[in-house]
């Protein structure tokens, strides 16, 4: 059974892969949500969500390859599937605060099979205040 999950996940990665390498397969996006998010104060040792949503506004299946975030205190998740021509999708982040007192900003980094270019910047700032 592990080697069939091993097979599909190796499978969708050459997939991603392949669909950044043929520009005929790119498509357009729309950030639905604002590429920069002020999430405000939050207290040390609290854990912070954040999410972007975006559309597919071409006319080809949209493939986020990767999603990967400026630090170790954030983990970024991108849709494990395409997103259909007109559908939406979210990228997520999780900011880890412990230990991070004061102004942060973080990024999260986004490759996609998109036309103009196939890497995109999301950010976000929070105020971490001491417990």
């Amino acid at each position: 059974m592990v080697t069939a999950c091993n097979q599909n996940d190796a499978a969708s990665q050459t997939s991603a892969a392949n669909s950044l390498k043929d520009s005929a397969n790119f498509t357009s996006l729309q950030w639905v949500d604002s590429t920069f998010q002020n999430l405000g104060k939050v207290k040390e040792g609290q854990t912070v969500l954040v999410s972007w949503r975006f559309k597919n506004t071409g006319n080809k299946p949209l493939v986020v390859s990767n999603a990967s975030a400026s630090c170790g205190c954030t983990v970024a998740e991108k849709p494990e599937q395409p997103v259909a021509p007109g559908e939406e999708g979210v990228i997520k982040a999780k900011f880890d605060s412990n230990g991070r007192e004061g102004p942060q900003n973080k990024e999260v980094y986004v490759t996609a099979n998109t036309k103009g270019t196939t890497n995109h910047e999301l950010s976000f700032r929070v105020e971490v205040e001491k417990k």
